[in-house]
């Protein structure tokens, strides 16, 4: 596969709004020893890519500051040590940062196959979600079959995929979901109860709906206020996990129940961990996830595609809040 020596990639200009992400030109990047280049056709947009955005969320020392967690393209080139895949091989890969351009590197462990009958932008929406699901859900949270979830934000492109896996795993799951319509696309993709938070109270419905039992796990990209309620509704020995706090990072709680309950209060980021952990979780997603995949039984949901050098716009969007699931961008070829 020929490559260029240069591309088109986004430049976070300033710290800022939406318009600071400007397309610019950049050297195509050489893959390292362990590393493949990926000549990039689609790239996720996620939350982290807006705090980076804004400042708030640098990338990791020595990975390239342009944005993007994900991506899905062609293998352009391997690096020294590389085996298992080769130049023209469709993958998806989870990055630390580079999926806004249009080649990017990424560690050869951290690539999977594109599943068949996916798109490229399909497939550019699983690395981070699937990923991050599964570190949270099945490992931090150890999800059980026949145990209740509880999916704060079931309508990111988290929650769409946490609803997914949860039932197809034999969870029982909840969703809280801003508006009816989010609310129906909950429980489209598998939720038993969706619960609208402008005109009900969590606590209240899986009080009622549990009989008093609550939930085992609850995945919260919400913190602040949620963190309290969402430790009201845990069953005994229930796993709560943050891995986001759009509502802030600080929550004052009542230890008594925690105790009482023998409750596990949990989180984690994804982004700076080693390649061997993303690795692991590479396999235990090929192995039981892809299948799924396959089979149409978990899809990645995708609301907008963007040209890649509307990346703003991509933005612009996210920061609505009136999407379900992921906005990917989507290279010229």
């Amino acid at each position: 596969m020929n490559v260029p020596e240069t591309m088109v990639a986004i430049d976070v200009s300033r710290p800022g709004g939406p318009e600071v992400l400007v397309p610019g030109t950049r050297p195509v990047p050489a893959p390292g020893p362990g590393e493949v280049l990926i000549r990039v056709e689609a790239a996720g947009v996620n939350r982290p890519d807006v705090l980076q955005r804004l400042g708030r969320y640098n990338p990791p020392p020595g990975v390239s500051d342009v944005p993007g967690l994900e991506v899905a393209g062609r293998i352009a080139a391997v690096g020294d040590g590389v085996t298992g895949w080769k130049a023209g091989d469709a993958v998806c890969a989870l990055l630390a940062g580079g999926g806004y351009a249009e080649y990017c590197t990424a560690p050869a462990p951290q690539c999977l196959p594109v599943p068949d009958g996916l798109t490229m932008a399909e497939a550019a929406a699983l690395p981070e979600t699937t990923f991050t699901v599964w570190s949270n859900v099945f490992e931090r949270g150890a999800l059980q079959p026949g145990e209740r979830l509880l999916v704060h934000g079931g309508t990111s492109g988290i929650g769409t995929t946490a609803i997914q896996l949860g039932k197809a795993f034999g969870a029982e799951v909840f969703a809280t979901a801003r508006g009816a319509e989010k609310v129906q696309a909950c429980i489209g993709l598998g939720a038993d109860r969706a619960i609208d938070y402008e005109s009900e109270d969590f606590v209240s419905v899986i009080t009622e709906a549990t009989g008093g039992k609550g939930v085992d796990v609850v995945l919260d990209i919400v913190g602040g206020d949620y963190v309290r309620r969402s430790v009201e509704v845990m069953a005994m020995d229930g796993r709560y996990v943050c891995i986001g706090f759009v509502r802030g990072p600080k929550a004052e709680i009542n230890l008594a129940p925690v105790m009482l309950k023998r409750l596990t209060l949990t989180g984690s980021t994804l982004r700076a961990r080693p390649v061997a952990y993303k690795e692991a979780i590479a396999g235990q997603l090929r192995a039981r996830v892809w299948p799924l995949v396959a089979a149409g039984r978990v899809r990645p949901v995708v609301h907008a595609t963007f040209p890649l050098t509307e990346a703003a716009e991509a933005h612009r969007l996210m920061e609505s809040n009136r999407h379900v699931g992921k906005i990917v961008l989507v290279t010229a070829r």
